[in-house]
């Protein structure tokens, strides 16, 4: 009941954004644009065009996570918020200019535009300091096994306002005297295997026990599973990534048109960022490199260059150390910032090579030290290589392998176009956020060739026990300096 309690209250805050959001927008249309349509609107056609602001602003709200008031930091909040609103007054601007037959004043729904973001700060301030005054933090558990250091990303995002970790336990002493979590409102398992897993799960929910479960590989894959019935027993079908011809013919369709378009439109930015790459050195302006798409086929991935023309001339494949990255020039520091190094990728969409959405396209090289010390990591191969994907927008550029893969198979189990509208959608959110393109520190690769050495070590262990050292062999080889805690 008291679940109940809190889920309708959070609601009704959520709602109140989204009304607060929409009154200027309310004010701009009466005083302003409804008397500029070419055929008068009367009180339902007014309420129409104000609801479907509404309803826009409450689906790129969704898409951009503005509502978490319990999770989101302020700038987090703010910054979501201000583009849901951004994007809602752009789509009314197009309906207003379709109504009124000529092209409206864009000054009112710039003004909207800054009440909208000064809104968001004001309902922020009022909802955060509402919530963790009626809700207090949850007593909390961490419950590993393959990693340890949750606790301390509790600290880290803002979250100890909302979870307060009381107890930290490894799995097997959990299960030793599972009661313990009885005391306990949220419980965090963090990499357990299946089986201690389950044994966790099922008292939780006995009990009444609020869990969160980071996955494993095996998890994410039957995420994806299809439910049915045989034999009088319900039965999960798990397989390869294989979607509706539907849905693949749909999906290049999308890609063409926004492919073509994005041309069209880029197109100036194109010949600055061209001009600017060649003054800054006299070098080639784009530059090729292997990388895989579906299935492990090979293509040429075409970017412009951001690196010095000799940044690999030794031949090793080296991942990038982010902004401190002695082989960026300063033109490329700039294109990598916000994203126009990656414009030619929108040529291999058109040619078939990579998607709009899909797994990052990897290296060759990077990725067959990957798959030595984790082999899963080629199941990411199952679909086309994409320009965005679910592991770009939710994670970072030195996120770890394991969990980089296991981000694309959340996207693989789960095809459909609604998935990735969104996705493409939500990209847009991290163009201007520069931890998304944190790099990984110098010498990292170097420290994977070294983890590479010591596969031989896992022989003679259970597969579940290969498949943890695996995952934290490679994350902690290639990823030192990354705030998560490996056991």
């Amino acid at each position: 009941m008291e679940g109940l309690k809190h889920d309708i209250a959070l609601r009704l805050v959520k709602v109140s954004n989204a009304v607060l959001a929409t009154l200027p927008f309310s004010v701009a249309w009466f005083f302003y644009y409804a008397g500029r349509t070419w055929s008068p609107f009367y009180f339902k056609g007014d309420w129409a065009v104000i609801g479907l602001f509404l309803f826009l602003y409450a689906v790129f709200g969704k898409v951009y996570d503005a509502f978490l008031v319990s999770l989101n930091q302020m700038f987090e909040s703010v910054y979501s918020q201000s583009l849901a609103a951004l994007f809602s007054d752009s789509v009314l601007y197009i309906v207003i200019w379709l109504l009124t037959k000529r092209l409206p004043s864009p000054i009112p729904l710039s003004v909207v535009f800054l009440c909208q973001a000064v809104l968001a700060v004001v309902w922020f301030q009022f909802a955060s300091r509402w919530y963790f005054s009626v809700f207090p933090p949850k007593k909390s558990a961490v419950i590993y096994d393959m990693r340890n250091g949750l606790e301390r990303l509790v600290e880290e995002y803002g979250l100890a306002r909302k979870f307060d970790i009381r107890l930290t336990l490894g799995a097997g002493e959990c299960l030793r005297g599972i009661s313990v979590l009885g005391e306990m409102d949220t419980v965090f398992l963090s990499g357990i295997h299946s089986h201690d897993r389950n044994v966790i799960l099922k008292y939780c929910i006995e009990k009444g026990i609020e869990v969160y479960v980071i996955p494993r590989i095996g998890d994410t894959i039957m995420s994806g599973a299809k439910q049915m019935h045989m034999f009088h027993l319900p039965i999960l079908r798990a397989g390869r990534y294989s979607p509706s011809p539907a849905y693949l013919a749909a999906k290049r369709l999308v890609d063409m048109a926004v492919s073509l378009v994005a041309l069209v439109v880029l197109f100036p930015a194109w010949l600055v960022v061209a001009a600017a790459v060649k003054a800054e050195d006299g070098g080639d302006i784009f530059y090729r490199q292997c990388r895989l798409t579906k299935d492990g086929k090979e293509f040429d991935v075409l970017k412009f260059r951001s690196m010095k023309m000799d940044a690999e001339g030794d031949g090793v494949a080296r991942l990038s150390s982010g902004e401190n990255d002695g082989r960026l020039t300063k033109v490329g520091r700039i294109i990598r910032k916000v994203r126009l190094d990656e414009l030619p990728q929108l040529l291999c969409i058109l040619k078939g090579d990579m998607s709009l959405v899909g797994p990052r396209p990897e290296r060759p090289e990077i990725a067959m030290l990957y798959e030595k010390e984790m082999p899963e990591f080629r199941l990411r191969l199952q679909a086309k290589a994409g320009l965005t994907g679910y592991a770009q927008v939710y994670g970072k550029y030195n996120t770890t392998p394991y969990d980089k893969l296991q981000m694309d198979l959340m996207y693989i189990a789960h095809p459909g176009m609604a998935e990735d509208f969104r996705i493409m959608l939500a990209t847009v959110k991290i163009l201007f956020l520069p931890e998304s393109t944190e790099g990984i520190g110098d010498g990292a690769v170097t420290a994977m060739e070294e983890a590479v050495t010591e596969e031989g070590k896992t022989g003679g262990q259970s597969s579940g026990e290969k498949e943890e050292r695996q995952a934290e062999g490679t994350s902690k080889a290639v990823y030192k300096e990354n705030n998560i805690l490996w056991k």
